[in-house]
């Protein structure tokens, strides 16, 4: 493949920026390039490469593109992960009037994107859409699409606007208004569309196009359980996250699941004779606060995930930052009891006390930021 330098006096006023997340993408990104190039023929383009510092090389694969073309840029990001994220760096990064995102695993239509140009000069938003006549999720297997339309579900629950395809990774914002969302977005997870058409403080003008969804031709897909939590923390975040912060939220849900543990191993252990109650109560704190903390390290924390020794020591901290809890909550209790307040008031006062200091004091001593 040859790719054609275009020379810095040719460049016409900026009219399009494309942003394109990447990790991991070396023998996409050029292929994308050249895709680019005969699909924006007549426009004045760039593309932006946002690279989380990716093991194979990708950055640095586009910086020799970059240093003859200017219609090339590279965002190299060192200790940050995450495609809403890096979606945003470079949409920010841009000077242009109207910004396309896209993917760069060659699943996109870029000869979409000049019929998207068109109508972007008329709306907020333009969508391309596997779900109205015309689209589709191409060779994909059943249960990838019934994943898709799940999660299309869930995102009406936020996303204030009626659109067919809100988890789309492909569309095009104009600048101005996507400038004035920045400040509202919860910038984590993958489905960077979503956080922004749920973020919009005003009614959306928004234009759907149908493209068919292509494989993927080189490289691994990013779709694992990590994107699909930071899918879920982003609607929680959406739903709630203007009064309760919604990584609480998640340390609750998780405690919620830790006490159906604790009481599933007391009755094994005691229902079924294995051990007194002391015993058996003191194991099932232990294998719940055990769980308690594993599920927060991939969900809660899954940011600052502890791996190796310091996962070690992170249960170390866990332990003794829950148990101070539980004292906490029993002083507390025992002080409204004494006070003359209903025992079961008391009982759920006592556990609201410890929960938040259970979530301060972890979130400062055991899943703190590595700054090193």
């Amino acid at each position: 493949m040859v790719y054609e330098v275009v020379p810095r006096s040719a460049l016409a006023p900026l009219e399009l920026t494309v942003v394109v997340p990447t990790f991991d993408e070396r023998e996409n990104v050029l292929v994308l390039l050249e895709r680019l190039g005969v699909a924006l023929a007549g426009v004045a383009w760039e593309v932006v490469y946002v690279d989380d510092h990716s093991p194979d090389g990708t950055a640095d694969v586009l910086r020799d593109v970059a240093r003859v073309d200017r219609r090339v840029r590279v965002i190299e990001r060192v200790g940050r992960r995450g495609l809403s994220s890096a979606c945003i760096e470079g949409m920010m990064s841009s000077a242009a009037p109207y910004i396309a995102v896209m993917d760069a695993d060659l699943q996109h239509d870029e000869t979409l994107l000049p019929a998207m140009l068109e109508r972007i000069k008329s709306a907020d938003v333009v969508i391309a859409s596997r779900n109205i006549e015309g689209g589709s999720m191409g060779e994909f297997g059943r249960q990838r699409e019934q994943l898709s339309h799940l999660g299309r579900r869930i995102s009406r629950l936020v996303c204030k606007c009626d659109v067919s395809d809100a988890m789309s990774g492909f569309f095009m914002v104009e600048a101005g208004f996507l400038r004035a969302q920045v400040p509202r977005l919860t910038g984590s997870g993958f489905k960077i569309l979503v956080d922004i058409l749920a973020s919009s403080d005003r009614p959306l003008r928004v234009v759907e196009l149908p493209y068919r969804f292509r494989m993927r031709e080189a490289g691994e897909s990013k779709l694992d359980t990590n994107v699909q939590l930071e899918y879920l923390f982003l609607i929680v975040d959406k739903l709630i996250g203007r009064w309760v912060p919604t990584r609480f939220v998640l340390f609750l849900g998780v405690g919620a699941l830790g006490l159906g543990v604790h009481l599933a191993v007391l009755a094994v252990l005691y229902r079924g004779h294995l051990a007194s109650f002391a015993h058996a109560q003191l194991a099932a704190t232990f294998v719940a606060m055990t769980s308690n903390f594993l599920l927060n390290n991939v969900a809660t924390f899954r940011n600052q995930r502890l791996r190796g020794s310091r996962l070690f020591t992170g249960l170390l901290k866990f332990y003794v930052a829950c148990s101070l809890g539980a004292l906490i909550n029993v002083a507390f209790a025992s002080m409204l009891m004494r006070r003359g307040m209903p025992w079961f008031l008391a009982g759920v006062a006592g556990t609201a006390i410890s929960s938040v200091w259970n979530y301060w004091v972890n979130t400062v001593l055991t899943w703190r930021r590595n700054l090193r």
